[in-house]
């Protein structure tokens, strides 16, 4: 019979081993940390960006040279953020290196531009795909209606959203087996474009380099959508304070993670050409369809059926890391604190997670994807350009932080040079309405930042105080503690 101490001895060890600090728990381990950064780079765009580089391309050659490049370059700039993510372990990507580096205004034109327009239209995007290529098995030999696209886009966003809530463990499974099925699909569309060229196939990659035409603003446009499939290098560094062992884990996952699909991204072009010319790719409104058609027929079903896998896990990593950017910024006060909290019960951001869905389903309607593309890519590189910049300025200004990675400059200062292209060329060659409007909302934040950052009115704080009581009480969640 056990004794009555003991029992109680028993009863406040067990409660100690159930009571966790109200904050985000360090559940990610490196093979989570990979699955994220290669599932999330892996998504819509191998499936659907070959057509748009080759149109800026022209020529084989060409296109596969600069998907070659792109993972070059997404390498680099992943290194610049190992030093970044080692140096400053705070999550919420770009905006901690920003905070440190130039203050809170950029910072904060940072977070709101992320917040409202890149991320929720980055996941509108994948989701767009997904509903697309899960669409078309059930139109076949026709495009399948818009509206049949778009409320899948937004099923599915809405499902992620209700998984990232319930538990990041679960998000995280559902990345890793995800990420498993894409690395499967692409393993068969390489095997097969490896068979056809054993067969003799090899006429499209004779002469790669020549007939073709272009111009340096087309180059710029083509890295666009090369880069669209190789984004997602950075999300590790969105979600560093759940990351275990973050100075060994971080650099690790980028370091086998990003050339791994660079390696299978130059493969899988080279199997789309084993099977169709240059022609035939740019009239293909689903490439790796009409490639599963031609080589893998009785079985061609299976190609979109892991391509919606692909997409769909791409947009889960997608929904997972812009939740704590808006966690973060909130947390920091340059978003309203209810985007701060988190669920008393299951230790996840949800209202920022729910608020960045709303945003997503919003853009799924009326956007149009290659659009979204051009959109999101002009002002994440300048982006990606500003943090490399803080990075440098950094080894200057901040010489006593601790630098577990450490990096030599020239890389820096190559991924910067190569942002300051990537966002001037498009907009010279080809000016466009877009372009404007991305750098007046980027702007026009600081109509926001000074009234309700800044200054803090007191009669916002009137409006905001009951109507974040009430939120709170609806959704049961608490501001995160704070632990040293």
């Amino acid at each position: 019979m056990q004794k009555p101490e003991q029992s109680t001895t028993n009863s406040q060890n067990n409660l100690v081993m159930e009571t966790k600090a109200t904050v985000l728990q360090k559940n990610v381990g490196l093979i989570s940390g990979i699955c994220l950064i290669v599932g999330t780079m892996i998504g819509s765009g191998i499936f659907i960006s070959p057509k748009a580089v080759l149109e800026g391309t022209g020529t084989v050659g060409t296109c596969l040279s600069v998907w070659a490049a792109c993972g070059v370059l997404a390498t680099l700039g992943a290194l610049c953020y190992a030093e970044l993510g080692t140096m400053i372990t705070k999550s919420g990507g770009e905006y901690p290196y920003l905070m440190e580096s130039f203050g809170p205004i950029p910072a904060y034109l940072y977070s709101w531009t992320t917040i409202l327009i890149l991320k929720p239209s980055s996941l509108a995007i994948m989701s767009l795909s997904c509903g697309e290529y899960a669409a078309t098995s059930f139109y076949p030999g026709c495009t399948p209606p818009v509206i049949v696209i778009k409320s899948l886009a937004a099923a599915s966003i809405l499902l992620l959203t209700v998984m990232n809530c319930l538990s990041v463990k679960l998000s995280s499974y559902v990345q890793n087996f995800f990420t498993a099925a894409k690395l499967l699909i692409i393993l068969i569309i390489v095997v097969s474009g490896i068979v056809m060229l054993a067969k003799g196939n090899t006429q499209n990659l004779q002469n790669a380099f020549e007939g073709g035409e272009t111009s340096f603003g087309a180059i710029g446009l083509a890295f666009y959508n090369g880069l669209w499939a190789y984004d997602g290098w950075n999300q590790l560094n969105f979600i560093t304070e759940e990351l275990k062992d973050p100075y060994r884990n971080l650099p690790l996952a980028i370091i086998i993670g990003i050339p791994l699909v660079s390696v299978c991204y130059v493969l899988v072009n080279i199997a789309y050409f084993s099977v169709m010319t240059p022609t035939e790719v740019l009239q293909s409104s689903a490439v790796a369809v009409t490639f599963g058609d031609r080589v893998l027929y009785p079985m061609s079903w299976v190609v979109p059926l892991f391509v919606v896998f692909s997409t769909f896990g791409a947009a889960n990593g997608s929904c997972f890391t812009a939740g704590r950017l808006t966690y973060v910024a909130g947390r920091e006060g340059h978003m309203v604190k209810i985007l701060s909290f988190i669920s008393l019960k299951y230790y996840t951001p949800a209202p920022a997670l729910i608020f960045n869905a709303l945003l997503g389903v919003c853009y799924v309607f009326p956007a149009d994807i290659n659009s979204l593309i051009n959109y999101f890519s002009f002002a994440q590189w300048a982006f990606y350009g500003l943090t490399v910049l803080a990075l440098i300025v950094m080894r200057f200004t901040k010489k006593q932080l601790h630098r577990p990675v450490k990096i030599p400059l020239i890389i820096p200062a190559v991924v910067l040079v190569v942002s300051c292209y990537l966002v001037l060329a498009p907009i010279i060659e080809k000016p466009e309405m877009e372009y404007l409007y991305c750098t007046v909302f980027i702007v026009g934040g600081l109509i926001i930042y000074f009234p309700f950052v800044y200054y803090k009115f007191s009669w916002i704080h009137k409006i905001m105080t009951p109507l974040t009581m009430h939120l709170q009480l609806l959704m049961e969640v608490v501001p995160p503690e704070k632990t040293d």
